[in-house]
């Protein structure tokens, strides 16, 4: 192999969507995939999940992942499923988040089959799952990990350097060199100035980018969430409602517990409101953020305090006592669209109840019953029956991981020089070209907004 074959960039998924994400380096036979993700949302994009990958998987050299969200490591386990043997490179806070969250949708892709099939509720007979609990734990082996901001010659010919992007604990972007050529992966970047998450750290220089356009065409709401917070848990609470909120297991629900932990240290919450983290996975998740707090904003003994406030629901029958409970309370529970998980069963009970109220913490994709519910349904469909929706409806969207565009054309600005090219992915299409423009616009930059399955050679 010499340094100088074509670098070739071809996009495999997160083109013109917010999920899938899978980036594809090939110059020879090297075939480096940075990130494997799952598509989710749209019926459309999750049969995505299930056609042939557009590459041999077996003839991947390594993937190299961003962070742990199943957007970004989701399909990991049918990739070696379907062949793939190489080693996955991630931080060491990725490599722990990714296997709670590998091994739960495991758990869930199994249970779903098998519900579908002792139902008959499936075409295909029999259903399914996209992998197994063995496939995932197979693959959690091929974990590599990385130091933060050191680089790694991670096969001949090739580095790469992994420099936090904020979003969530261990997210990274991603520098990889090869053949005097730099290719900048932004992952998704956090926000700035987070209360939890430090900023995204600047790139001095890029001869390509592959940059996030989740929000590319909004900016979030400059309201204060501490007072929106407590006015909204306060006029709950004094109808004798619950508010059920919908949150990520990874970053949201940890973003939250710092809220309000400062909310009730400020005594705007009564010390005898129970606040509920209602997942199993959400606790395993905040275990890891604690143990990492040193990768964090605040400091150790305050988030501790943070994540210890909460009474953490393990437990079935705990879980089901919630609803019976005509105490008011706060309950955080996953999925944050309340694609599945516990939360349904509490959404099933309090959306009905006028006294109540569902927040929803983040971005709400299409297709998903988070979009549906905070559009102004009035009806929710769960678990086969439509259930009414009576209950208050708030969505703090600024609450949401993501830059927004100016955040993003922040973290731009920061660079020495224009690349080569900017590839605009992992954005709707109206957010990546309203992103295109603006770039385009202000910086002068050469963009372009790849479609799916789309090949770039870099000179």
């Amino acid at each position: 192999m010499t340094p100088h074959q074509p670098l070739t960039l071809s996009f495999l998924g997160a083109a013109g969507t917010v999920t899938g994400s899978r980036t594809l380096l090939s110059a020879g036979e090297d075939r480096v995939l940075v990130d494997c993700g799952m598509f989710q949302g749209l019926k459309n994009l999750r049969r995505r999940n299930w056609a042939p990958f557009p590459v041999e998987p077996s003839s991947l050299s390594s993937v190299l992942l961003t962070h742990a969200h199943l957007d970004h490591s989701g399909y990991l386990p049918r990739l070696a499923r379907l062949g793939f043997r190489g080693p996955i490179y991630a931080t060491r806070a990725t490599s722990d988040l990714a296997e709670i969250l590998l091994l739960d949708s495991a758990g869930i892709q199994e249970a779903d089959a098998e519900f579908a099939n002792r139902h008959r509720l499936t075409s295909h007979v029999p259903a399914l799952p996209l992998y197994t609990v063995a496939d995932a734990e197979r693959v959690l082996g091929q974990f590599r990990n990385v130091e933060i901001d050191e680089w790694v010659e991670f096969q001949p010919g090739w580095r790469a350097r992994w420099t936090s992007a904020g979003h969530i604990l261990g997210a990274s972007i991603v520098e990889i060199e090869y053949g005097g050529r730099r290719v900048v992966f932004s992952g998704d970047l956090g926000r700035y100035n987070d209360p939890v998450m430090n900023d995204p750290s600047p790139v001095e220089r890029a001869d390509y980018l592959v940059l996030e356009s989740t929000y590319g065409d909004r900016l979030h709401e400059r309201e204060d969430v501490l007072k929106m917070l407590h006015e909204l848990i306060t006029r709950t609470v004094q109808r004798g409602g619950t508010v059920v909120i919908p949150a990520f297991a990874v970053g949201r629900v940890q973003l939250l517990l710092w809220y309000l932990y400062r909310l009730r240290g400020a005594g705007r919450l009564p010390a005898s409101l129970p606040i509920y983290v209602d997942s199993p996975m959400s606790t395993d998740v905040t275990d890891i953020y604690r143990r990492n707090s040193r990768l964090l904003r605040q400091s150790a003994g305050e988030l501790q305090a943070a994540f210890q406030m909460p009474r953490y629901v393990r437990d079935v029958q705990e879980s089901k006592a919630l609803d019976v409970s005509r105490m008011p309370k706060v309950i955080i529970s996953a999925s944050g669209m309340a694609t599945g998980g516990r939360v349904l069963h509490h959404l099933k009970h309090y959306a009905p109840d006028s006294r109540s109220t569902i927040l929803f913490a983040g971005y709400q994709a299409a297709g998903t019953r988070g979009a549906t519910i905070t559009s102004g349904a009035t009806t929710v469909k769960i678990h086969g029956e439509y259930i009414p929706i009576r209950a208050e409806v708030q969505h703090l969207s600024m609450l949401s991981a993501h830059a927004d565009a100016d955040e993003i054309m922040r973290w731009l600005r920061g660079f020495e020089a224009a690349p080569n090219r900017c590839f605009l992915n992992h954005g709707e299409v109206q957010a990546s070209d309203t992103l295109r423009l603006r770039i385009k616009d202000e910086l002068g930059w050469s963009v372009f907004v790849p479609e799916h399955l789309e090949e770039f050679t870099l000179p």
